[in-house]
């Protein structure tokens, strides 16, 4: 039988953004906006951000051949692509992909949580309601539209690269979503690992091929590349997040 899923995927979210500091840095104040001074799509990499990028590159370059990436697939978004560039990753190799993007967020884009309660209380009590699964802001989309895309996504990966070698390079949605669609979890599964903590920047989720059970998760949330490089762990939200879940 012919092999249907890449023989290794590996996810990894991109490096720590200018978008996540300034959302840090507007929750501490309780400020309504974030200011990032960019479209969410033009938000690069902060200096800790590129610096985990090339640990992280660093780390693939002494693995054995058969253990790095043939194949980088990435969100077009800057922070992704400056990723995976910095990584070491050649334009032969890189393809981007724009349903690999990030979650859109509507009208609830570079509000804080104390901007959705104050500007859009009723989304606020709507998204309490439906829960961050279902609730698709005015606008924006819910996890379920980023899942239809990347079931898309899914589909290409495998009919182009199955046996091969693939990493993708996205945002914390798009690594949650993905672990969703590939072990076939429920809803509630896949918010409860939502809420064990953040997916952090430039970790590693990475699946291995076996026979007869597709792909199976061998790490998650895998960090030890930064820290044997030395490089800083953070773990923020991207910036233009909703209000957290209750």
């Amino acid at each position: 039988m012919q092999q249907r899923w890449p023989e290794r995927l590996w996810i990894v979210r991109h490096g720590e953004s200018r978008g996540n500091v300034a959302r840090d840095a507007a929750q501490a104040a309780r400020l309504h906006r974030i200011e990032t001074l960019a479209r969410d799509v033009d938000v690069p990499l902060s200096d800790r951000g590129e610096e985990q990028a090339r640990a992280l590159g660093r780390w693939f370059a002494d693995q054995p051949p058969g253990e790095r990436p043939e194949i980088v697939l990435a969100s077009p978004y800057l922070r992704a692509r400056q990723t995976a560039e910095l990584m070491g990753t050649t334009p032969e190799a890189l393809t981007f992909d724009e349903r690999l993007r990030e979650k859109e967020f509507g009208i609830l884009d570079r509000l804080t949580r104390y901007g959705i309660a104050a500007e859009h209380p009723d989304q606020a009590e709507l998204r309490k309601s439906l829960g961050k699964f279902y609730h698709r802001p005015p606008g924006g989309e819910s996890w379920c539209d980023v899942i239809l895309r990347l079931r898309s996504a899914l589909d290409t990966i495998c009919l182009h690269h199955a046996g091969e070698r693939v990493m993708i390079v996205a945002h914390q949605v798009v690594v949650l979503c993905l672990r969703y669609l590939i072990e076939r979890m429920t809803e509630e599964q896949i918010l409860a690992i939502d809420r064990e903590g953040d997916v952090a920047n430039c970790s590693i989720t990475e699946y291995a091929h076996q026979p007869g059970s597709g792909l199976v998760l061998r790490r998650y949330n895998f960090l030890a590349p930064l820290l044997e490089e030395g490089a800083p762990v953070t773990a923020e939200p991207d910036a233009p997040a909703a209000a957290p879940a209750p």
